[in-house]
């Protein structure tokens, strides 16, 4: 007489997404630019370039010493970090995994989805809208480092003032480069709401349950 196997199945565990290196750049980055815009606007409200300011609760420092002194400290956090990231993603080969190739037909082909709401997921896989998201933003922080060490050392780094036109040129850009960056983070967040499943990962490293059972399930239709 056979008895049958009643063995408890063994768990499954969940595949690596988001490497710790990658999740901890991305909080610090986010910490680090979260108080840089809003002790820039706190700058910039002291003296605007445009016909406008910024909200006095979307501010940080109190006022112009405070602001200067939080945006130095958060500068330098975005910097080292900045780097540490950029190390990674070119000698560790995450750019080259994640963000390449970056076609123009996969990117008219997911930007028409992505407008029409039907854009898909897959977690660990950035689509070409992503790529090209995280491409710009990466340009868009060496722009606004470069922009902003300009105005903040306009006569030990005259050569870089000159390279962008001259020192009222200079905080347009690193004002333009800011807001781009800004923009960026909105839609991040959008996108966010749109997939929440997405969230978690970039906490944990780990693929979410659904993932794990569409991934599970591919293997069980190769296999």
């Amino acid at each position: 007489m056979t008895t049958a196997n009643t063995s408890p199945p063994q768990k499954q565990s969940r595949r690596i997404i988001h490497p710790l290196l990658v999740r901890a750049t991305h909080w610090l980055n986010a910490f680090a630019i979260v108080c840089m815009v809003m002790s820039g606007w706190e700058i910039y409200n002291a003296s605007p370039l445009f016909a406008f300011t910024f909200p006095k609760w979307a501010t940080l420092g109190g006022w112009l010493g405070g602001a200067i002194a939080w945006h130095l400290a958060a500068m330098w956090l975005l910097l080292v970090n900045g780097l540490i990231y950029l190390a990674y993603g070119f000698l560790g080969g995450h750019f080259r995994r994640h963000f390449l190739p970056l076609r123009v037909a996969d990117l008219l082909r997911d930007l028409k989805d992505a407008l029409r709401f039907k854009l898909t997921h897959q977690a660990g896989i950035y689509n070409a809208v992503q790529r090209l998201m995280y491409m710009a933003v990466l340009l868009l922080g060496v722009l606004v480092v470069a922009s902003g060490l300009s105005i903040w050392k306009p006569v030990q780094l005259d050569s870089l003032v000159d390279l962008f036109g001259g020192y009222d040129v200079a905080r347009r850009v690193h004002f333009i480069a800011m807001a781009g960056i800004v923009g960026f983070v909105a839609i991040h967040l959008a996108l966010v709401l749109i997939v929440p499943s997405t969230l978690l990962p970039m906490v944990t490293g780990r693929e979410p349950k659904h993932g794990l059972k569409q991934h599970g399930s591919n293997q069980e239709q190769q296999a």
